[in-house]
């Protein structure tokens, strides 16, 4: 006779465990600076009003949607993936506008740097799906 035959249900499923993301973390938001920086910096030629919504986007939104468990207070709460999508505006945002900004000497090392940090995130990025 098993377990289940004898009426136990099982085991509830936990979610795994957040993985280190320290590194990861200081790659993202040293990027994530980049991207408040240049990618205002970038619209202020076309209009002062896209400029002031592309830092609502890039900053408010982060602030305001989050993953429960990958912050210690979530105000809305959205699940794993918006949460990478929203990390992947960010890489893009700084990467682009780096280009279009800056001279290539520039541009290059905030593309290094966002290509470490895609490559840096991929646990942390399993695991916010994971939590879906």
């Amino acid at each position: 006779m098993t377990d289940a035959a004898a009426g136990d249900t099982p085991p509830e499923r936990t979610a795994p465990a957040r993985p280190d993301d320290r590194i990861p973390s200081v790659l993202r938001f040293s990027t994530e600076l980049v991207a408040w920086v240049a990618t205002p910096w970038v619209l202020a030629g076309h209009s002062w009003l896209l400029a002031a919504l592309s830092l609502v986007v890039l900053i408010g939104l982060p602030a305001v949607l989050s993953t429960p468990g990958d912050k210690n207070s979530v105000l809305v709460a959205v699940p794993g993936w918006a949460t990478i999508l929203m990390v992947l505006a960010e890489l893009g945002a700084a990467v682009v506008s780096s280009w279009l900004l800056w001279p290539v000497w520039a541009a290059v090392p905030v593309t290094l740097l966002a290509a470490a940090a895609v490559v840096t995130e991929q646990p942390r990025w399993r695991w916010l799906v994971s939590l879906d």
